[in-house]
């Protein structure tokens, strides 16, 4: 099922339309058939100078619009599909972004603003078959949207070429510095060409990307914007609460203030993928319609759980910071950082998935007592003037007059206010990309996993109670030996002819001491 874009409308009435700021007519009419006109603050900075081809520097809070503030610069400079001089099917434009969410987020709201003139947008990403995108990049593409990794991969194998992109926008460029892609967008730039218009956009702006701006911009434009009458980092339009908890009454907590008055779709972040499936069992058990996102998803499983929190086949969705960038939803009432963050920039990247484009939200931080001296670091650098959250409980009165809880409310959804359809009421589509494999690796004590995960100490441990080797191998090599035929783990591989049987020599130790005489003793596996 196709998903409508959202694209976030602007935030002061006076604000200028698309037209005034110079884009073409084709543009224009796709965004006032998605219901926008009007730009956001950094749209109107950012549109004008981009459009002369200048490379640009752009900053601004998460949620204000920074899609389309290179978006529409991009579709001015493509050419569309039967459009005058329009060159080969090879990308003209490409756009690289730190996780395939954010890649659907920015390719759906290009191809809306865009879908006048047939402007075509390829989302490519990990975790998928290679070959549909592939057959996409033979068909032809003027916009290409792609995570770093697969973008390599492609080219490597000489699917993706790059000769003909005029422009390149890196779209939350900290994100790839977290997640350790520098080097491989260092890569990509050396494949592009070298006159072209570079822009960067991000929400914060560390020293690692500078650098990186200034080793491939040339004489960028620098714009920052930020949310009227915000304080510091802070979005107004979103109301911040604190609380110091401990780590057993946690779920507790979450399950009263997901009964709260007003409450709609609510994102809950943790900061490993064993506590997101934890907690998001936890709320399925009791009650609630739950969906988890992380690493260890398939991208089939990643993309249903988000159809299904934007339908709203269910309302709460437990991820990694992996959801905290672009994921761009309508509706999201709630955030609750179950873990505190790690720093000022998760804080507010997670934060700003709710407050968007003037709406109201509210976003709620558990600090456990062993988190404190971080949690002073965020409350200092962000100015909240909040470095001793109060201790509470799922029984404490400001919880529920703080959020609106109705009084008596429990720990578990009552049955009548069930009605959401629930994460198995949506399909998960076949993307042909290889299943997750939670690999173990060899540890430290010198032992090693096997293909079923298990650790090399349990195998080695079962063969040893059976005499010698692993005994799950040796009923196998039993189910595979002709009918008659027995013997130890060795003579499976033996000759069936040799009458004699095999024999080896033990020793029994004790303290280090040898106590016993050799003997020669039958194989008896």
């Amino acid at each position: 099922m196709t998903e409508t874009p959202h694209i976030p409308k602007p935030i002061r009435p006076d604000s200028p339309t698309f037209a005034a700021l110079g884009a073409r007519a084709e543009t224009v009419d796709a965004l006032t058939a998605a219901g926008i006109t009007q730009a956001f603050a950094i749209q109107e900075y950012a549109i004008p100078i981009a459009m002369r081809g200048t490379d640009l520097i752009g900053q601004a809070p998460t949620g204000t619009g920074k899609t389309l503030g290179f978006g529409v610069p991009l579709l001015e400079q493509v050419l569309a599909p039967g459009e005058p001089d329009q060159p080969d099917p090879d990308p003209q434009a490409l756009v690289v972004v730190p996780t395939r969410e954010l890649g659907l987020q920015v390719a759906r709201d290009l191809a809306a603003a865009g879908a006048t003139r047939g402007v075509r947008v390829l989302p490519i990403y990990g975790g998928v078959a290679y070959e549909p995108q592939i057959a996409a990049l033979r068909r032809g593409v003027e916009i290409l949207v792609g995570t770093p990794g697969r973008l390599l991969d492609l080219a490597r194998q000489k699917h993706l070429r790059l000769r003909r992109v005029r422009a390149l926008v890196l779209d939350e460029a900290d994100r790839m510095l977290d997640l350790g892609f520098l080097d491989d967008v260092e890569k990509i730039l050396s494949m592009l060409p070298e006159r072209r218009q570079t822009m960067l956009f991000s929400a914060t702006m560390p020293e690692p990307i500078v650098t990186l701006a200034r080793r491939f911009l040339h004489a960028p434009v620098t714009v920052h914007a930020t949310h009227p009458d915000a304080d510091g980092a802070r979005a107004p339009q979103t109301r911040q609460l604190v609380y110091r908890t401990h780590s057993l009454n946690k779920v507790e907590i979450v399950a009263r203030i997901l009964q709260a008055r007003g409450r709609g779709l609510t994102m809950i972040f943790s900061r490993t993928k064993r506590g997101v499936d934890k907690v998001a069992g936890e709320l399925d058990f009791r009650g609630f319609a739950v969906a988890a996102v992380h690493g260890d998803l398939g991208q089939g499983a990643r993309e249903r759980a988000l159809r299904a929190f934007r339908n709203g086949k269910v309302d709460v969705l437990v991820a990694t910071d992996v959801a905290a960038r672009g994921l761009d939803v309508t509706g999201v009432t709630h955030v609750i950082n179950y873990d505190c963050p790690e720093d000022p920039d998760a804080y507010i990247h997670r934060t700003g998935r709710t407050g968007r484009a003037g709406a109201s939200g509210v976003a709620v931080t558990f600090v456990d007592w062993e988190d404190m001296t971080r949690w002073r670091l965020i409350d200092k650098t962000l100015g909240m003037a909040n470095p001793e959250p109060p201790e509470t409980y799922h029984t404490s009165e400001w919880l529920y007059t703080d959020l609106d809880v109705p009084a008596g409310v429990t720990g578990e959804l009552p049955h009548a206010q069930r009605s959401r359809a629930g994460l198995s009421a949506e399909v998960e589509e076949d993307l042909g990309g290889r299943p997750p494999v939670r690999r173990t690796g060899p540890r430290r004590d010198g032992g090693g996993g096997d293909r079923r995960g298990r650790a090399g100490g349990e195998s080695r441990s079962r063969g040893d109670a059976r005499g010698g080797g692993d005994g799950q191998g040796e009923r196998r090599r039993q189910r595979r030996r002709p009918a008659g035929q027995d013997g130890g783990a060795e003579a499976a591989s033996a000759p069936v002819s040799d009458p004699a049987p095999r024999t080896r020599q033990r020793r029994r130790r004790r303290g280090g001491q040898d106590t016993s005489q050799r003997t020669r003793t039958p194989e008896t596996g």
